[in-house]
């Protein structure tokens, strides 16, 4: 039973929200095909053309379907976050069941909690273990280091201009 609650849940926010793309798109057709008052875009589209389809008083039958559409969209958006809402609720509550927090409980009794001073003496144990394999290591032989002297530039003699 719950199962097919679940999925008549499922099944109709997806029809709902078929709907509203539906209803979002005609809302954006009526409203591009108002005339403003300073014939913007309503003039792009041919202002005779409303006026052939629609009859003369095309602008009260687009006012009428922008405040019935308006009205749809806000009401469909408002039902489909309270559906989607009650959805995400149910979720979290399959996830909360009885049997679900009895796993949990068993999970975390089978789990040992160790103390911060058991942390603390396994890293001082790590930290010993590691220095003493770096130690054991055998260091690689120095190589003495010879100093070199820098070389000076050879600059050859040039013979001095004659003074006049």
């Amino acid at each position: 039973m719950n199962l097919f609650l679940a999925n008549s849940l499922n099944i109709s926010i997806q029809l709902l929200f078929a709907v509203l793309v539906i209803v979002s798109l005609l809302l954006l057709g009526v409203v591009l095909m108002q005339r403003p008052k300073q014939e913007g875009l309503g003039a792009a589209f041919g202002a005779a053309i409303t006026d052939q389809a629609f009859g003369a008083r095309t602008t009260d039958v687009l006012k009428k379907a922008t405040v019935y559409f308006g009205t749809a969209f806000m009401v469909l958006c408002l039902v489909l976050g309270m559906l989607i809402n009650r959805q995400h609720v149910k979720s979290s509550e399959s996830l909360l069941s009885p049997e679900m927090m009895k796993a949990a409980a068993k999970q975390e009794a089978s789990v040992p909690v160790k103390t911060p001073e058991e942390l603390q003496q396994e890293e001082l144990r790590r930290r010993a273990a590691e220095a003493e394999a770096a130690s054991s290591q055998a260091p690689a032989p120095a190589v003495p280091e010879v100093p070199v002297a820098p070389e000076t530039p050879v600059v050859p003699e040039t013979p001095a201009a004659p003074a006049n």
